[in-house]
């Protein structure tokens, strides 16, 4: 019987921004990260006589989800870009980019033009918890 393995600990993540430098996430305080292309690739135009007119669509944006500890390097780091992009010229919003690697599986996912769609919602209790950064992207490849 075969088997396959799996373990997050092969995966990182890597950000950067000109201005604001890099920061690998490597699964410490890293919950999850969740990429998802915005737009169908593919559409079918159905014809009275039910005939199929077939269409490619070249979309390669979407979203990066980054959900991760509150206390973590990773959220300092993110939140440092924010604030930056926040104040810094239009020209800055953008040029943040990013790749996901998975050498175990084979994955790479590039992605550029990187903008965040807004800060991770902030929450305090008794226990520390996970905040999600949602981010688009306006290219994705991989």
């Amino acid at each position: 019987m075969t088997h396959t393995t799996y373990s997050f600990a092969d995966v990182s993540f890597t950000m950067s921004h000109p201005a604001v430098g890099s920061f690998t996430f490597t699964g410490e305080g890293v919950g999850t990260i969740t990429v998802t292309m915005a737009n169908d690739v593919t559409q079918h135009d159905l014809a009275a006589d039910g005939s199929v007119m077939v269409s490619k669509i070249l979309a390669g944006n979407g979203s990066i989800a980054l959900a991760i500890q509150q206390t973590s390097a990773g959220h300092k780091w993110l939140k440092k870009w924010y604030n930056y992009v926040k104040g810094a010229p239009t020209a800055e919003w953008a040029k943040a980019s990013a790749v996901l690697k998975n050498p175990q599986l084979g994955d790479q996912i590039t992605m550029s033009g990187i903008s965040p769609q807004k800060r991770a919602d902030v929450g305090f209790q008794a226990a520390g918890q996970q905040v999600t950064w949602n981010m688009m992207a306006t290219t994705i490849n991989g």
